[in-house]
C-alpha cells in the first residue's frame, strides 16, 4: 500500500456509534420523577401538572397506557411519601446532601413501584440505577442507588409492617390538628383514608339509578353514582351525551342546601370548575358562575358545554364585583387549604403548610363578607369549604354572624341529605369526614371532606333570630 492510500485510511474519519435507546420504561419513570420533584420542591399542584393541555410536556408525549403508568407512580409516591422517606432514612448511612432533589426524587419514585405497586422488583430496581447513571447531576449515585434501593427489596416485609404508617404519611404539623379538633382516633381513621386510592363520583342530572347500571356503579344514599374503579372519564357511557359530571358525593351537598332553586336567581362564587353552577342549573336555576381566573373559566364554560347547562359566566374578582341585582341564592365555595381533598389529592398535605390556614382564613372573611351583600331578603346563603381545618369553616360562622345581625343559620336536618345525621353538628352545619360513609358496607370507600353552614337573611326589616 502506498504512503498516499495509508494516508487516506488514516484520515477516514472514525464511523460514529449509534446512541444507545433507552431502556423500555426509563421516559415514564423519568417523568414521574420530574413531575415528584416539582410538585415537592417547588410547590406546584399536582393536578397543573397533570392537566392534559398546560401541565408537564413530557406527559403529554407519552401514550395512555403510560400516563396512566405515571399517574399510579405519584399517586403511591405522594400518598406514602412519609413512609418511604423513613425507610430511605434507614438504609441510608448519612442523609443525603443539599441539592440532592432528583436524587431523593428518583428513590422515592423506584421505591413507590417495589412496595406499593404491583412492579417486578428488578425493573423499578435497574431503571431507577439507569437513570441515575444517565444524568449527571447523579451519576456519581448510582452505586448508592443501586445498594440502598436492593437493601428495602431484601427488608420489604419488615418495612411494609410498621404500626406507625398513618402517623408516618401525614405530616405531623397537620395530624396534630386533626388529633386536637377530632380526636385521636378520628385522627387515625382520616389518615388511614388518604391512604387508599378513591373511587369515582359522579353526579347525574336524572334517573341515577338507570345510569348506575350503565355505568356498572352504585347510588350512594345522597343520590351520587360511585364506580368501584377509577376509569379513564370520556370513555364511559353518557360522557359524550353530557348525562352526568365528575363530582365527588361529599362535593354534590352544598348546592342541594338551597332545596328547590328552579326559576330562582343563583350566583356561584369561585365557580370554576363548575360542579356546582352545573348541579345548580340543572335544578332549574338562573345561573351566574363567577371566577377570578379565565382558564378555569374556560373549563368551566367547556363542562357545561359537554352536559348541555347554561349559566351567565362572569370573570371577575369576588371581592370587586358589582352585579346589578341581588340574588335569591348565593353559593360560595371558598378558596382553602383543601385538606378535606387530600384523598384525591395527595400532593396537598407536602404542597400546603400551616401558615396558608390564617392567610385563606383572613380571605375567606372578606369574601364571605362580600357575598353577604349579594343575598337579597330572604335568600339563602351557603358557605361551604373542602378543607379539614376548623379556621377554615365551622371559626367563621360565628364572627360572620356577629357582623351581619340580618343572616342566622337555617339548620340543615338529616332528611335534605337522605337521612344522614352523621354529618350535621349540633347548630345544624354540614361537616363531612374523610372516613364517613354514605351508603352501605359494600361502599367501602369515604368522601372528600367539606364543611357547609347554610346562612338565611332576614326578609324586609326583620332581624334574624338569635342561634345557639
Amino acid at each position: 500500500m502506498s504512503d498516499t492510500s495509508r494516508s487516506k485510511s488514516r484520515a477516514r474519519p472514525a464511523r460514529r456509534r449509534a446512541p444507545e435507546a433507552d431502556p423500555a420504561g426509563l421516559t415514564v419513570r423519568r417523568t414521574a420523577t420530574t413531575i415528584l420533584t416539582q410538585v415537592v420542591e417547588r410547590k406546584s399542584p399536582l393536578d397543573a401538572q397533570l392537566d392534559p393541555h398546560h401541565g408537564n410536556p413530557h406527559l403529554a408525549k407519552l401514550d395512555p397506557r403510560d400516563r396512566s403508568l405515571v399517574r399510579a407512580i405519584l399517586g403511591q409516591a405522594l400518598r406514602r411519601r412519609g413512609e418511604i422517606d423513613s425507610a430511605l432514612g434507614e438504609m441510608l448511612d448519612r442523609p443525603l446532601p443539599p441539592g440532592s432533589a432528583l436524587l431523593s426524587a428518583i428513590l422515592h419514585v423506584a421505591a413507590a413501584q417495589f412496595l406499593f405497586l404491583d412492579i417486578p422488583d428488578h425493573a423499578a430496581v435497574n431503571l431507577a440505577v439507569a437513570q441515575a447513571g444517565a444524568d449527571k447531576r447523579t451519576g456519581r449515585a448510582r452505586g448508592l442507588v443501586n445498594g440502598v434501593l436492593r437493601r428495602m427489596v431484601r427488608e420489604r416485609e419488615r418495612l411494609l409492617s410498621r404500626p406507625d404508617s398513618l402517623r408516618l404519611n401525614t405530616p405531623a404539623w397537620l395530624y396534630e390538628r386533626w388529633r386536637a379538633t377530632y380526636g385521636a382516633a378520628a385522627a387515625d381513621a382520616i389518615a388511614a383514608e388518604h391512604l387508599k386510592t378513591p373511587s369515582l363520583d359522579i353526579s347525574v342530572k336524572a334517573e341515577p339509578a338507570l345510569w348506575a347500571e350503565r355505568l356498572g356503579g352504585t347510588v350512594l344514599s345522597t343520590g351520587s353514582i360511585r364506580l368501584a374503579e377509577t376509569q379513564r372519564v370520556s370513555e364511559l357511557p353518557g360522557y359524550e351525551e353530557g348525562e352526568w359530571w365528575v363530582q365527588d358525593a361529599a362535593a354534590a351537598l352544598p348546592a342541594r342546601l338551597f332545596g328547590d332553586v328552579a326559576g330562582k336567581r343563583a350566583a356561584d362564587l369561585c365557580a370554576a370548575p363548575g360542579g356546582k353552577t352545573a348541579a345548580l342549573a340543572a335544578a332549574g336555576a338562573d345561573v351566574t358562575a363567577v371566577d377570578v381566573s379565565k382558564g378555569r373559566l374556560q373549563r368551566l364554560a367547556e363542562n357545561l358545554a359537554r352536559i348541555n347547562l347554561e349559566a351567565h359566566i362572569v370573570c371577575s374578582d369576588i371581592l370587586k364585583w358589582q352585579p346589578d341585582t341581588t340574588f335569591d341564592a348565593v353559593l360560595l365555595d371558598a378558596p382553602c387549604t383543601a385538606t378535606g381533598t387530600i384523598r384525591r389529592h395527595p400532593d396537598i398535605p407536602w404542597t400546603k403548610q400551616v401558615e396558608d390556614i390564617a392567610a385563606l382564613a383572613t380571605l375567606q372573611a372578606r369574601l364571605l363578607a362580600q357575598a353577604a351583600r349579594l343575598v337579597k331578603p330572604g335568600g339563602v346563603l351557603i358557605f361551604s369549604t373542602c378543607s379539614l381545618e376548623p379556621e377554615e369553616g365551622e371559626s367563621q360562622i360565628a364572627p360572620f354572624l356577629a357582623r351581619h345581625p340580618d343572616f342566622a343559620i337555617d339548620p340543615i336536618v338529616a332528611g335534605e341529605i337522605s337521612g344522614l345525621s352523621e354529618p350535621i353538628t349540633a347548630d345544624g352545619c354540614l361537616r363531612t369526614l374523610p372516613f364517613h360513609r354514605f351508603g352501605s358496607a359494600a361502599e367501602a370507600q369515604g368522601v372528600d371532606g367539606f364543611f357547609a353552614a347554610r346562612l338565611r337573611r332576614a326578609r324586609g326589616n326583620e332581624r334574624a333570630l338569635p342561634t345557639s
